[in-house]
C-alpha cells in the first residue's frame, strides 16, 4: 500500500466524524466522506482499510477516496468533509462589456440595415474596440440573459 496522503485521525476527529455519520443530519455526501476518513484511518483506532476496500464497501472510486485523503492531508477536516470548489473559468465578459453590447443593440443599426444582426453587433464590438473578440454565440447568450 502506497498511499501519498496518510490518514491519522485524533480522537477528537474520530468523535466528530462519528456522530456525523450517526446522526443523520448532514448531507449524503458529507456523511460519505466522512466513512471513507473512518476506515481509512490508520491512529490507533482506526481500521486502515485500503482504499480498494472501502471503494467496494460504499461504491466510490478510488481516486475519489485520493481526493478525499488529499483534501484531509493538506487542507484539513472540515475541507475533506466538504465537496472540493471547483477551478472554475473567469468570465471573459464583464458587466461593463454587457453594457456596452445592450446600448449598441439599441443604437441605431448600421447604414443600409434595418436591425442588428448578432454577427453585426460582434464585429461592431470589435470595431470598437470593446473587446478582443467575441462570437456570435456569445452575443447571443449575453443578450439572451438580458431579455
Amino acid at each position: 500500500m502506497n498511499k501519498q496522503h496518510i490518514v491519522r485521525l485524533t480522537a477528537e476527529e474520530r468523535d466528530r466524524l462519528e456522530k456525523l455519520v450517526r446522526t443523520g443530519k448532514a448531507a449524503a455526501y458529507k456523511r460519505l466522506h466522512a466513512q471513507v476518513l473512518l476506515k481509512a484511518d490508520i491512529g490507533e483506532y482506526g481500521p486502515g482499510w485500503t482504499d480498494h476496500k472501502i471503494s467496494e464497501a460504499f461504491t466510490i472510486s478510488t481516486r475519489s477516496i485520493e481526493r478525499i485523503r488529499k483534501r484531509l492531508v493538506e487542507q484539513g477536516l472540515e475541507a475533506a468533509l466538504n465537496r472540493a470548489k471547483s477551478a472554475g473559468r473567469t468570465p471573459k465578459f464583464t458587466g461593463e462589456h454587457e453594457a456596452h453590447l445592450i446600448a449598441l443593440t439599441c443604437s441605431e443599426p448600421p447604414p443600409g440595415r434595418a436591425r442588428w444582426t448578432l454577427r453585426l453587433l460582434a464585429d461592431q464590438m470589435v470595431r470598437l474596440e470593446y473587446v478582443d473578440s467575441i462570437s456570435r454565440e456569445s452575443v447571443r447568450r449575453l443578450l439572451k440573459k438580458r431579455t
